[in-house]
């Protein structure tokens, strides 16, 4: 139904919903505009896209190599022990001592009468055959030699003064001990080995001191006060096995 009158346009009355509804639909620009003076804007409203998962993880890992690479070039070497330092010589000195308390130890493995004997020598033998592995591991990561001509025990300053004419470090048997105790039979193996690993030990023990005093190195410093310690234990059980043999 329209209404209408003089003048007056006729109005339908009838509203859709269409009607009803804003249309926020871009308009066009009127002629002389452009389409930014038509139609401002507003960029803050847009809706920003975030980084996803896959691309904030590989940036982070390439923030992580920069960073290490930076720290490698940046940073300066570690420093080693050198040839004549005193960490070299006990390495090397240390390890021809304890390959010598292995020998003996596997002996009296074999041979002696006494459990006890047999189980401490398994424990002297391999105990320090783990230990000739640290000290050749350092001479490697250090760069220096496993050997050198120098003297035994110089390194000690006055150590040279601890070896004997045969040139033998201070405590080791000589090869006649070692030919005789593997010749040894019953309780006799028992009382050599004791007795030459006392004595080997004692000397041992000595040159782990000296390093202690001479090296600030702490795994060097911690291994050597594990020598004193383990061996001046050791040494005790020996003198123990001695008396109850009866041999002092």
């Amino acid at each position: 139904m329209t209404v209408g009158g003089p003048g007056i346009e006729p109005v339908d009355k009838r509203v859709t919903d269409a009607d009803s509804v804003t249309d926020e639909s871009p308009q066009t620009p009127a002629d002389g505009e452009t389409p930014e003076e038509a139609q401002p804007v507003d960029v803050a409203a847009r809706p920003r896209r975030g980084l996803t998962p896959l691309v904030a993880a590989l940036l982070a890992v390439m923030v992580g190599l920069t960073v290490g690479f930076a720290a490698g070039v940046f940073t300066a070497k570690p420093s080693y022990p050198g040839e004549d330092s005193p960490e070299a010589g006990f390495a090397r000195d240390m390890s021809t001592h304890h390959g010598q308390a292995v020998e003996m130890g596997m002996i009296a493995w074999q041979r002696a009468s006494l459990s006890e004997v047999r189980q401490l020598a398994y424990d002297i033998a391999v105990t320090q055959q783990g230990q000739i592995g640290i000290m050749l591991n350092w001479t490697e990561t250090w760069g220096v030699s496993p050997t050198s001509a120098d003297p035994p025990m110089s390194w000690m300053g006055h150590g040279e003064d601890m070896v004997r004419n045969d040139g033998l470090m201070a405590g080791m048997a000589t090869r006649e001990q070692i030919d005789e105790m593997r010749a040894a039979k019953g309780e006799q193996v028992d009382i050599l080995f004791c007795k030459l690993m006392i004595d080997h030990h004692i000397g041992g023990v000595h040159m782990a001191e000296g390093v202690v005093e001479l090296s600030d190195r702490p795994e060097v410093v911690e291994l050597a006060k594990g020598m004193i310690a383990a061996q001046d234990s050791e040494i005790k059980v020996l003198r123990g096995i001695l008396a109850k043999l009866g041999e002092q």
